[in-house]
């Protein structure tokens, strides 16, 4: 990915929450830069409270065809948690910090994988 594919790249750096107080899902991402590589963090919701995902490093991906003429980046990063792969995608789109994962469990509990999506705002 050329600099020209990022010109926006820096608007989703940082901490972002979301925007449904009253998720079972992913509550916060925090997404950071180190040179030329990316890395997401997530937490998500717990019974017991947060609990913290493995920070891993992320693919920039451009978007190349945006709703009204919009030019961003995305990033592609996987989460490995042992019993549960996410395929994770994240993008800004018109403010709004979007988080689409793709959930694919690895033990034999007899869940059912399946898609989730998640609006965020960046924290204050």
């Amino acid at each position: 990915m050329t600099q020209a594919d990022v010109h926006n790249a820096n608007e989703v750096l940082g901490r972002w929450l979301n925007t449904n107080h009253e998720t079972r899902g992913i509550s916060e991402c925090t997404v950071a830069r180190d040179g030329d590589g990316w890395s997401v963090s997530l937490v998500g919701v717990g019974e017991d409270g947060p609990i913290q995902w493995p920070t891993v490093r992320a693919t920039p991906l451009t978007n190349v065809e945006e709703e009204a003429g919009q030019r961003t980046m995305a990033l592609l990063a996987t989460f490995d948690l042992g019993f549960m792969r996410a395929e994770t995608h994240v993008r800004l789109n018109k403010g709004v910090f979007v988080i689409v994962l793709f959930v694919t469990f690895l033990d034999d509990s007899g869940r059912a994988n399946y898609l989730n999506r998640e609006f965020l705002y960046r924290q204050p």
